[in-house]
């Protein structure tokens, strides 16, 4: 049976990668992308996922342009990881589409309300669409299916603070509010996802099919390799996002804890922290599965056999 997924996405590197192992996965269904500032503007990622939706002939898609800001932080882009156009040396034709005319946060509300509990809600930039479509329909914690989040760092050091990952640090007061929601959430931090690198190796194979799709791989990572080489002595690049998306549908890449997690929403140098009670000193009920374990391998090869599948029918 088929799962109806939603991405929250800002394109973005890996988030491009990950709308392309959506449409390339036939376990899931994608009903819709809507948009959040973060790797680049609102504006320009939502521009971002109508080319990456069109390069794959993939245009009935259909992408909704959400929030412009953090709900209290100022903005933080990502020009010196994902490139300024947010897609590394990557570039795609100006899309033919349009956005469609609804807010993303008002799209995720919508396609819940619509479909309780059928909908897989992927969040995989800043979250504050979806806090914001929790405080305009709370109803909408018991209707979504269940909540894929990549974010938080828990035992890994942060990548954009000593203690913080991007997506937590940019609107950590989002995530405040989708933590404590209630929602049926799964956290990957950056303690499974920076196990997962897109190495030279892995690129070159993709590299024997000729197409467009295996060039805009190329030429999107070749930025973020040469940015974690730099920064983060990293031989390949990390590919968050695909990860996330692909335990919607093959969900022993991890191993997971339920436990009671949170975000620091304090000022210093604790903000965007998250962390996890690993034994309960405030006794409250875990509020999420963490994933703490993964197989990476397992999750590259799924992702390049999709990669090479979805480029040969786009060759």
């Amino acid at each position: 049976m088929t799962k109806h997924i939603i991405l929250d996405t800002d394109p973005g590197i890996d988030d491009s990668l990950a709308i392309l192992l959506a449409l390339a996965s036939p376990e899931i269904v994608l009903d819709g992308i809507s948009t959040i500032h973060g790797n680049a503007s609102t504006e320009r990622v939502t521009t971002n996922a109508l080319s990456i939706l069109e390069l794959a002939k993939a245009s009935h898609v259909p992408v909704y342009k959400g929030c412009d800001l953090p709900l209290v932080q100022p903005s933080l882009l990502s020009p010196e990881t994902h490139g300024d156009s947010g897609l590394g040396y990557a570039k795609l034709s100006a899309p033919l589409g349009q956005a469609q005319a609804q807010h993303g946060s008002d799209f995720l509300i919508d396609q819940i309300m619509s479909k309780p509990g059928e909908i897989t809600l992927v969040a995989i930039g800043p979250l504050t669409n979806v806090a914001m479509a929790i405080r305009k329909e709370p109803r909408i914690v018991q209707n979504v299916k269940e909540v894929f989040i990549m974010g938080g760092a828990i035992r890994h050091q942060g990548n954009t603070t000593a203690l913080a990952e991007y997506n937590t640090y940019v609107d950590p007061h989002a995530a405040h509010i989708v933590f404590h929601s209630g929602m049926p959430m799964i956290l990957t931090p950056l303690d499974v996802t920076y196990q997962c690198i897109f190495t030279t190796d892995d690129l070159n194979r993709l590299l024997k099919i000729n197409s467009p799709i295996t060039k805009f791989i190329a030429d999107a990572t070749r930025f973020y390799m040469e940015f974690h080489d730099e920064y983060q002595k990293i031989d390949g690049c990390v590919i968050n996002d695909p990860m996330t998306l692909a335990l919607t549908f093959m969900p022993e890449i991890c191993d997971y804890q339920d436990l009671y997690v949170d975000v620091d929403i304090s000022t210093g140098v604790g903000l965007g922290n998250t962390f996890a009670d690993f034994y309960n000193y405030e006794k409250k009920a875990p509020n999420m599965k963490l994933a703490l374990g993964v197989r990476p391998r397992m999750f590259m090869e799924l992702f390049l056999e999709r990669m090479e599948k979805l480029a040969k029918a786009n060759s």
